[in-house]
């Protein structure tokens, strides 16, 4: 019996999760998590979030700035985690892959479960998420 695999390409704005179908090695897209506040620069995030917190020059610190951006990515991780611990609970695959931008992969590595870790076949330290599915197969057949 063919084992189902999932492969996950992801960034700090977008995660996709693909399924390998079995016969023709496919990718098929099963999910697709956005996180535009992934792309937003730091001052967007501040001044959305916390409109308040300019002192009475109107500046934020940068250090203010960059814990916003890194809460947002970091929420964003964690979500993805629990996704992936929901579907393995559910068994909708048994192997894992994992691409993304190595400091996006450290996240996801940290958020997921010990069990759906035992599922990671590999990992890849790099940005595909934005390519096509047709892309993203052609990159993992030669680089994979």
């Amino acid at each position: 019996m063919n084992k189902t695999t999932w492969i996950v390409a992801a960034d700090s704005s977008r995660a996709r999760i693909f399924e390998v179908a079995a016969r023709e090695r496919r990718l098929l897209e099963i999910e697709d998590f956005l996180n535009p506040e992934g792309r937003l620069s730091e001052r967007e995030l501040i001044s959305d979030a916390h409109p308040r917190l300019h002192g009475s020059t109107g500046q934020n610190s940068a250090r203010e700035e960059t814990s916003a951006a890194e809460h947002q990515i970091d929420l964003f991780s964690k979500k993805l985690g629990k996704f992936l611990d929901k579907a393995r609970n559910d068994h909708r695959y048994e192997e894992l892959y994992i691409v993304a931008p190595p400091r996006f992969l450290g996240l996801i590595r940290r958020d997921l479960s010990k069990e759906v870790g035992k599922l990671v076949k590999d990992e890849l330290p790099k940005d595909i998420s934005w390519l096509n599915a047709r892309d993203i197969e052609r990159y993992l057949k030669e680089n994979g």
